[in-house]
């Protein structure tokens, strides 16, 4: 009783009267009002069975929740992709019209749903976030001059949410060191005539730099915001959250981030309905709780499982794909970028248990689910709808990149526009032209998990991927340990004196004068100069075929008449050079 008067004297300025109404001077001092939420009254100070219940948090509407947000606000928006978005209070804000707000969130959503509808309506002057992705608005507004677009490394950015919402104003980081974040060089503004133009308006702080145990570390600022607007799926009435699956997301760091947070929420309980140790974000971060209307929950990519467990993937990927899956053993910790990587793991061999983790907040990816199983709480880095497995974890952005900088994931798999040949990596964005943004890539490729690169081998056009040194803004210097292509696999130094790569292992069907030619860079040869997949059942299988029509006189004149094996027919020529090279051994 002597701590609810004293907190009554901080709140009201006047101790409570015995029968639990206030003194004259506070009853004179109306307390502050919530939008919609109903007038505080002294029963709202009363110990009861409940506990001691100060303001109500339930508010009416979105409209009235979102009713105080000013011109020219900062919003910490929830949500990864459109995965835990908050559908009703994003309308709100759009139909209240507000102008000029700086919008945090992993991503913009797409064209029309999630934040793209504030872009729509041009109502953001600038985006703080990690990915561009598929919204094609979002790229041509940063690109033709329209938009401040500050792009941060996805677990840079759920980090400094964090550290927002726990007062901590900065913390070094590995990430993006030695690229042109820390340089200072990525463009925020292009000018009036956009990137055609050549004109830029603002460019990114460089930002300060230092050696910890013979490592480079930048300094990122921490990001407070005026509101935060995160979607969960169940509040009690005190503002305590619960998420479910993949939807948790960005919500909790961006909710403590805030200065007031509104949460919206499918079922809003009464206090006590939840138990201590599910609640995953306790009210006193949460200032406002609104049930939502209804919700879409549009999937970005129905991703289904085909039933028969086949997978139909070009020979030249499924090559690459394949030998990727053979640096996987029992018991690691992998994370899959998206496109290519996401199949790798279809292809580990018996016996091998891998738990995915995915830094959208889950460890223990299952199997792309059917029809009937799909949720749209539950998707991959990729936006693809996924399942869980026994054992699996969900958990939030920042935790998720706590593991991946903390080094706690074993192997990284991803792609690449480039690669040089000290290792150094370039896939997120042609200046001027392609902005996808670097996603979790830069920071999974600056902590100290293996980092394997597939790819294929010649861009478009039979550019080179494999330079010399990379022209593209880089996502990280020398992180790339072993890159593989359809050609072959090459390992690269990524510590003390740069060194050439070394080709370890070349493709079953091309020779290293043909590697060479297709590559732009100067590279060892191992010796011996193993075979990718020497010992695959798949390609002893072509081989087996070749020989087959070899011996049969059919070749090279019947080659509709076995079409289905198209490799096979390739084979039968490169045995007749290098037959040694091949499993069985009965190909010679």
């Amino acid at each position: 009783q002597a701590a609810l008067r004293r907190l009554h004297r901080r709140i009201w300025g006047a101790a409570p009267v015995s029968n639990g109404g206030l003194s004259p001077r506070a009853a004179a001092r109306p307390p502050p009002r919530i939008p919609g939420a109903a007038a505080a009254t002294t029963s709202g100070l009363a110990l009861a069975a409940g506990g001691c219940d100060l303001v109500k948090k339930v508010v009416g509407s979105a409209d009235e929740a979102v009713a105080d947000i000013p011109d020219g606000a900062t919003l910490c928006v929830g949500g990864f992709g459109l995965c835990g978005i908050p559908e009703n209070l994003l309308g709100a804000v759009k139909r209240k019209g507000v102008k000029n707000l700086t919008a945090v969130s992993n991503n913009a959503g797409v064209d029309d749903f999630g934040l793209g509808v504030l872009l729509q309506t041009k109502q953001v002057k600038r985006m703080i976030a990690s990915y561009v992705g598929e919204n094609k608005n979002f790229e041509a507004q940063y690109l033709n001059g329209e938009l401040e677009v500050e792009l941060t490394p996805q677990g840079t950015l759920a980090e400094r949410l964090r550290a927002g919402g726990a007062g901590i104003p900065a913390f070094f980081t590995r990430t993006a060191h030695g690229t042109i974040i820390q340089e200072g060089k990525n463009v925020i503004k292009y000018g009036p005539g956009g990137a055609k133009g050549g004109e830029i308006e603002i460019m990114s702080e460089p930002r300060e730099s230092r050696e910890f145990d013979g490592q480079g570390y930048v300094m990122e600022r921490a990001i407070k915001g005026d509101f935060a607007l995160v979607k969960a799926w169940k509040a009690d009435e005190r503002g305590n959250l619960v998420w479910r699956g993949t939807a948790r997301n960005f919500n909790p760091d961006c909710a403590r981030a805030g200065r007031i947070c509104i949460a919206e929420v499918e079922e809003i309980v009464p206090v006590g309905a939840l138990s201590p140790e599910e609640i995953h974000l306790p009210g006193i971060y949460v200032q406002r709780v609104i049930k939502g209307d209804g919700y879409e929950k549009r999937i970005e990519k129905r991703t289904l499982s085909s039933g028969s467990g086949e997978i139909k993937v070009d020979p030249r990927r499924e090559l690459i794909i394949k030998r990727a899956a053979e640096e996987l053993t029992d018991g690691m910790y992998v994370n899959l970028g998206i496109g290519m990587p996401t199949l790798v793991s279809n292809y580990t061999k018996p016996g091998v248990r891998i738990e995915l983790q995915s830094e959208n907040g889950l460890l223990g990816i299952g199997p792309y689910p059917t029809e009937a199983e799909v949720d749209p709480d539950l998707i991959n880095a990729g936006k693809e709808t996924i399942t869980t497995i026994p054992g699996s974890a969900s958990f939030s952005s920042s935790d998720s990149f706590a593991m991946i900088r903390g080094s706690h994931v074993d192997v990284t798999i991803l792609g690449a526009m480039e690669v040089a040949a000290n290792g150094d990596l370039a896939n997120w964005i042609i200046p001027g032209k392609m902005v996808k943004g670097m996603g979790g890539a830069m920071d999974l490729v600056s902590s100290d998990s293996r980092v394997l690169v597939v790819m294929e081998h010649l861009a478009k056009g039979g550019k080179h991927k494999l330079k010399q040194s990379c022209g593209l803004p880089l996502t990280g210097a020398r992180v790339v340990n072993r890159c593989i292509t359809e050609l072959g696999v090459f390992d690269f130094v990524t510590t003390g004196p740069e060194a050439p790569p070394t080709l370890v292992e070349i493709a079953p069907d091309t020779t290293v004068d043909a590697v060479r030619e297709a590559t732009g860079f100067e590279f060892k040869v191992a010796s011996p100069l193993k075979t990718m997949l020497a010992n695959d059942a798949h390609l002893a299988q072509q081989v087996e075929v070749a020989l087959e029509v070899a011996r049969s006189g059919r070749w090279p004149c019947d080659l509709h008449s076995w079409a289905c094996e198209p490799n096979a027919y390739r084979n039968v020529g490169w045995l007749a050079t290098q037959p040694e090279r091949v499993l069985p051994p009965e190909a010679t």
